[in-house]
């Protein structure tokens, strides 16, 4: 999101400061050309050196300061794309509402047609005022995105919502919901099975798979990213963006109860999850002893089939989209699944290789639909599959 891009990070006198130089590192990792404008009250908290040396450019601090004919914070706020102001105490996104701009950095920013992204930081009972309300939505209406802040331990010694969120929770947030204002898919609801189920055979043993989650997880944010409300039913327990809401299940008949219950209100749904085909006929009450030097025999039968409840139940607006797994003829396979199920898109992948599919980053993914020639993507990373998925169920819906 922010790679190549020119940002400006403004930091403000709060204890939280000192996640700024966190922040700061992100942005730089993530490819962005990064300055930093501070005011005076946050180099109490952080000096202006340890963030100079992050960003790789001198810190503006002063709005008076130097002697060349250069109207420094002018040429800051042209050169800008984003402006993050991490933290923003009260007393700043009272001077942002209001147009108060009597330093360096509130100059640069009232000067700047940059998007603005404020994170603000401080006591709960200050967070509540409604001075501070009043100012967080006047923000809000000037188009600023607010990231709103976290609960947790404060700086006074107890827990309450004021807290500043995680350097990464508030890039994330911000590039999902500045990718959203344009999405394809807003407005809708999606749902998303992840990872691979389990069925118990005993209290301490069950049967899975090796699947990760890690592909039902990125196209969970990539459909956030693409402004729809998302809905991830998932066996795992991975990190999440900003517009995911988790639903945790165990089996496969867990998984499918969920579904059910989240089905008839979406207006896609996405397989992604390794499902057990699968499981034991009985469920021992006891852990299952050896027995000599015999094995043991499991009686299994099957599951039900997710994707073909859904290919079959679904109205004329919902889209079903499923997962084939597979290890040899994979697309063959998977214009089988297609036609059965009845799904609108199937994304055939091959898991035979160690270094795709199930618990990689990667993957190389055929995408397949009715009457239409398969599309084989070259191998890449999980989440720029699931972007290029999400680009083509846009032009199904």
């Amino acid at each position: 999101m922010f790679n190549e891009k020119n940002v400006l990070v403004v930091v403000t006198g709060s204890v939280a400061a000192y996640k700024a130089a966190s922040f700061v590192r992100l942005l730089v990792k993530d490819g962005a050309n990064v300055r930093v404008a501070m005011t005076q009250s946050a180099q109490e908290f952080i000096t202006s050196k340890t963030l100079a040396i992050l960003s790789g450019h001198d810190v503006l601090t002063d709005l008076f300061a130097g002697h060349t004919t250069e109207v420094v914070h002018i040429d800051w706020a042209k050169w800008a794309a984003f402006i993050f102001v991490v933290p923003a105490t009260a007393n700043m996104i009272g001077k942002l509402a209001n147009g108060i701009a009597d330093d360096a950095p509130t100059a640069t920013i009232m000067a700047s047609a940059a998007q603005k992204i404020i994170a603000p930081a401080m006591n709960d009972v200050m967070l509540a005022n409604p001075a501070v309300k009043r100012n967080l939505a006047t923000l809000t209406s000037d188009g600023w995105l607010v990231i709103a802040p976290a609960e947790g331990f404060l700086a006074e010694g107890y827990a309450a919502k004021g807290r500043l969120p995680e350097p990464e929770a508030i890039l994330s947030e911000a590039a999902v919901r500045l990718r959203a204002k344009t999405g394809q898919l807003r407005g809708k609801k999606v749902v998303i099975t992840a990872g691979g189920t389990r069925e118990a055979l005993d209290p301490v043993r069950y049967l899975t798979n090796k699947s990760s989650g890690k592909m039902g997880y990125a196209l969970a944010q990539a459909a956030a990213e693409n402004g729809a409300e998302v809905t991830l039913i998932t066996t795992t327990d991975r990190p999440t963006n900003y517009g995911v809401t988790k639903i945790f299940v165990a089996s496969t008949q867990d998984m499918y109860e969920a579904v059910m219950a989240a089905f008839p209100t979406a207006d896609i749904f996405i397989g992604a999850a390794a499902v057990s085909d699968f499981k034991p006929a009985t469920l021992a009450q006891d852990k299952i002893k050896k027995q000599g030097d015999g094995g043991v025999t499991l009686h299994l039968v099957q599951n039900p089939d997710i994707l073909k409840t859904v290919g079959h139940q679904k109205a004329p607006h919902q889209l079903v989209v499923g997962f084939a797994a597979e290890t040899n003829e994979v697309i063959a396979y998977g214009q089988d699944k297609l036609k059965k199920k009845q799904a609108d898109m199937l994304i055939a992948n091959d898991v035979s290789s160690p270094s795709i599919g199930f618990s990689s980053d990667d993957n190389v993914i055929t995408i397949l639909t009715p009457d239409q020639p398969a599309e084989t993507l070259p191998q890449a990373d999980k989440l720029t599959l699931a972007r290029e998925i999400m680009q083509r169920i846009s032009t199904l819906k």
